[in-house]
C-alpha cells in the first residue's frame, strides 16, 4: 500500500524536526533543543530515571555539557506513516572531558558508541525521547 499525501507529509514534517533536532545538538546549542520538545515532555534516559519536563531536560543536558564533548554522525531518522513516532540511529563521537558520578575517572578519553533515539511527537513537538546505548562498550572505551 503506498502512503496518502497527508502521511507523506507528516512523516516529512516529523524527520524535519528530528534533524532540526540534532542539528542543535550538533552545533552545541543544547538550549535551542528545548525549543523542539513540548512542555511535558517525557526523557527516559539510558539506564537512568525517568525525567518529565523541560527543565529537568536542560538540567540533564547541563550536565553532560560539563561531562562529555559528543558529536553524532552517521544520522538515519526513521517515521511511522502518521509522523507520532520517530527513531534515529547514530554514532557518537565524543571525549569524557570530566569524571560522571557513577562512572571511571574522566582524563579526555574519546569515544565513538552506536546509539539509538525513539520519539513520541504531539502537535508538532517532540513529546518523548528515549536514548539507548551499550554502556558496558561505553565503559570498556573510556577504561581502556
Amino acid at each position: 500500500m503506498s502512503e496518502t499525501p497527508a502521511e507523506s507529509a507528516a512523516r516529512a514534517k516529523t524527520a524535519a524536526l528530528i534533524r532540526d533536532y540534532y542539528a542543535a545538538f550538533n552545533a552545541g546549542k543544547t538550549d535551542a533543543m528545548l525549543d523542539f520538545l513540548t512542555e511535558d515532555v517525557i526523557h527516559d534516559v539510558n539506564q537512568g530515571e525517568r525525567r518529565v519536563g523541560k527543565e529537568k531536560f536542560r538540567a540533564f543536558n547541563a550536565r553532560m555539557d560539563h561531562n562529555y564533548k559528543e558529536e553524532l554522525k552517521d544520522i538515519v531518522v526513521m517515521v511511522s506513516k502518521d509522523g507520532t513516532r520517530a527513531s534515529a540511529e547514530f554514532n557518537v563521537h565524543g571525549v569524557y572531558k570530566n569524571t560522571d558520578e557513577g562512572l571511571p575517572p574522566a582524563t579526555g578519553q574519546k569515544y565513538v558508541l552506536p546509539a539509538g533515539t525513539f520519539f513520541a511527537i504531539r502537535d508538532g513537538k517532540i513529546a518523548r525521547v528515549t536514548t539507548y546505548y551499550n554502556l558496558t562498550d561505553w565503559i570498556t572505551q573510556v577504561v581502556g
